[in-house]
């Protein structure tokens, strides 16, 4: 199934302005969220294909969402990306072992993250 739709969680307002524009100027159709709360009703409300997903969050932090999500009948197979500025290897460990399927640093480089999404279509 190509992935067309793609729910972005951040609670930074430029990066979730920043990666909307970078998706959206490929055809991807996008809907975005602050936190883990508004992540949940974003899912509840439509089932995306791919998930971006930050880790530094108030409230329910990236890896905590994760592992909610990704062990959750419904959505256990949506992709989850992680997307952060967390770079320690150990970060991305943790990340895959939440549920997380890839791993991507801040500053994002567009044709990377293009690349990982465009691996799971």
């Amino acid at each position: 199934m190509p992935i067309r739709k793609i729910l972005v969680v951040d609670d930074s307002k430029t990066e979730l302005h920043h990666l909307s524009d970078v998706l959206g100027k490929r055809g991807y159709v996008v809907r975005t969220a602050e936190n883990g709360e508004e992540a949940m009703r974003r899912l509840a409300e439509e089932k995306p294909d791919l998930i971006l997903m930050d880790v530094v969050m108030p409230g329910q932090n990236g890896f905590q969402l994760t592992r909610s999500i990704t062990r959750d009948p419904r959505f256990a197979d949506v992709p989850v990306i992680m997307c952060t500025s967390k770079s320690q290897e150990t970060d991305k460990v943790w990340g895959m072992r939440q549920g997380a399927r890839d791993y991507i640093v801040k500053p994002v480089n567009s044709d990377d993250l293009i690349a990982k999404i465009k691996a799971f279509d």
